[in-house]
């Protein structure tokens, strides 16, 4: 292992780079040298490099140090395939005694999906019902449709995108109607005596408000919102979705129990509750919280580790990247971020 953060080689000079113990131990390790006249791929002591760190952000950032360390001062290695990230999962999922680790969000996400929809049934207003694999799919263009909309959610509040979204209010040509149509289904689910707002658009904003005990309150979809491609995408998504949600749904639980479902995020949200029911899930940040058969079953076992092969397909774009990213110019990265930020999932 690794004591300490690794330096940031793209900053550094070659001599003080050689003066880090943890690339004087990476180079002794390895026993193939460095730089340009010193190193020899035929040297190299192991074909299988594996880069393992915690799935925190700093993990991640250690992570970036060692790839930017690799591509700079042995990218042969790379050009090899010989460098691989391990791919220790993020969850363990328990039900009774049984267990499963899970690698990632969406894989947890598929599982509690599974699960949340295994004897469940979505009630429409005539009656019918959607049950087993057509439910499934349902949530999972659900699920979609959320994760569009949650670039939006950090501009303006989540339910009000959705609920505009769903009524039509984010398409292109929306007017008073659709701004209506938006209160309607704000009322639909907000407490008795708060189901009062009123829609209208207002220099290309959707503004909706009412009075709660004599208190004005104002909810607003900006007009640069409205006109951003996430917003028309997710506009897009609704148009294919507003039969389904045109009224409120039940979702009937298998063990009992009815969930009002009023657009695609609190199905979303109703099959994620009903997947958690009577399993724990466990979530490991660093290595270091597994023991060491855990370690071992996940993450070590080269019979049921999972790796990942870092290649590079297109080197101009990397060299272009690491530059920006790992550089002594702040201009460029300050606005790679400013660009990415909305993209970032955040570890909190």
């Amino acid at each position: 292992p690794l004591r300490g953060k690794i330096l940031n080689v793209e900053r550094a000079r070659f001599d003080k780079m050689l003066s880090s113990d943890q690339v004087g131990t990476l180079i002794m390790a390895l026993g193939a040298g460095i730089g340009r006249d010193e190193f020899d791929i035929n040297k190299l002591r192991y074909h299988k490099i594996i880069i393992m760190t915690d799935a925190d952000v700093d993990g991640a950032h250690i992570r970036t140090l060692l790839l930017t360390f690799f591509y700079r001062q042995m990218p042969e290695i790379i050009e090899k395939g010989y460098l691989y990230i391990a791919q220790p999962p993020l969850y363990k999922v328990s039900r009774g005694k049984s267990e499963r680790y899970v690698k990632d969000v969406p894989e947890l996400d598929a599982y509690l999906i599974e699960e949340g929809t295994t004897g469940e049934a979505l009630i429409l207003p005539d009656g019918s019902q959607i049950a087993g694999e057509d439910l499934r799919d349902r949530v999972r263009q659900a699920s979609n449709f959320k994760a569009n909309l949650a670039r939006l959610a950090l501009r303006a509040p989540a339910d009000l995108i959705e609920q505009a979204a769903m009524a039509g209010a984010m398409a292109a040509g929306a007017g008073e109607t659709e701004a209506q149509l938006t209160a309607e289904r704000m009322n639909r689910f907000a407490e008795e005596g708060e189901d009062t707002w009123e829609g209208r658009f207002v220099e290309g904003a959707l503004v909706l408000q009412r009075t709660v005990r004599g208190v004005d309150e104002t909810s607003v979809l900006p007009a640069p919102l409205l006109a951003s491609q996430d917003a028309v995408r997710l506009a897009e998504r609704a148009n294919s979705l507003r039969d389904m949600y045109e009224q409120p749904l039940i979702l009937r639980r298998d063990k009992g129990g009815e969930i009002t479902v009023h657009g695609p995020c609190s199905l979303f949200a109703a099959v994620l509750e009903a997947g958690r029911d009577g399993i724990k899930i466990q979530r490991y940040k660093g290595l270091g919280e597994m023991n060491a058969d855990q370690l071992w079953e996940t993450t070590l076992d080269a019979n049921a580790r999972t790796l990942l092969q870092v290649r590079v397909d297109h080197a101009d774009e990397a060299d272009e990247m690491f530059t920006k990213l790992m550089g002594d110019v702040v201009e460029p990265r300050r606005e790679f971020i400013e660009e990415n930020a909305l993209d970032a999932e955040v570890d909190v």
